[in-house]
């Protein structure tokens, strides 16, 4: 029973290595950017760190903040 989950009739190290290339993969696009978000969130904060009314309208002015904000849902 185990044995036939494994071989799949010759077709197992096809794809056990296809399953294992896909997760590989997505880990690293996982990683990649979460390592991106951070760095673009601390960014954020050591410009922004405490937003007071004329840093947070400074903020809604640029046009990457605008287009961030536009694509985000009310939180």
């Amino acid at each position: 029973m185990i044995e036939s989950l494994f071989f799949m009739n010759g077709f197992g190290l096809y794809v056990w290595l296809a399953f294992t290339f896909t997760l590989v993969s997505f880990l690293t696009l996982f990683l990649v950017i979460k390592i991106q978000y951070n760095k673009e969130k601390n960014k954020f904060i050591a410009k922004f760190g405490s937003l007071n009314s004329e840093k947070a309208a400074f903020a809604k002015s640029q046009s990457i903040n605008k287009e961030i904000l536009s694509n985000t849902s009310n939180i």
